[in-house]
């Protein structure tokens, strides 16, 4: 993962560098144990390592990291699934509309989120990422692993014409992915 993250930092630093800018400086570990201890929760490796790398993107910033979605401060990705998790039962009556093991970490400012999943629902997967929407039925896994999504951000910036780049361009052809699931 680190690897990759060196990757991703190279291409946001050279080909998007005033998005690059707008990044918040990393979380130690420190920082990551207290929120931990604060939300209850155990932060994967991998989460681990992405916000150790940069903290999501500066409030003020509305510019999109991926699938038109922008990266958001850990803390405040926690603080969301701390306010969502509630609602399951009762306004979240549908089994999974919203499901305590998501962390949102990628939002389109709309109520819909690219969640970490902790646990693997739907696939038993833990580590996938899966798309949350407010007020549709269909949760996508449209990764496996944050690996391999961002792999498929660096294809792109490897692949791509600095002119193709826009607000919205949306990480594609993940082998056996995404994996539609629809809720009823």
């Amino acid at each position: 993962m680190e690897e990759i993250i060196q990757k991703l930092d190279k291409y946001l630093s050279t080909l998007r560098p005033e998005y690059y800018s707008e990044l918040n400086e990393p979380l130690d570990d420190s920082q990551l144990d207290k929120l931990e201890e604060y939300y209850k929760i155990e932060i994967p490796k991998d989460l681990r390592t992405l916000y150790k790398w940069k903290n999501g993107q500066k409030p003020n910033c509305y510019e999109a990291f991926v699938n038109n979605s922008c990266f958001i401060p850990l803390h405040q990705a926690l603080y969301d699934a701390s306010e969502l998790t509630p609602m399951i039962g009762f306004d979240f009556e549908i089994e999974n509309w919203w499901n305590e093991n998501w962390i949102p970490i990628f939002q389109n400012g709309g109520g819909d989120s690219i969640c970490f999943d902790l646990k693997g629902i739907f696939t038993e997967q833990k580590g996938q990422l899966i798309e949350f929407w407010h007020a549709d039925n269909d949760r996508n896994v449209v990764a496996p692993t944050l690996e391999a999504f961002f792999s498929k951000i660096i294809n792109f910036y490897e692949t791509k014409e600095k002119e193709e780049f826009d607000e919205y361009f949306e990480v594609e052809e993940i082998e056996n992915y995404p994996k539609k699931f629809i809720l009823e």
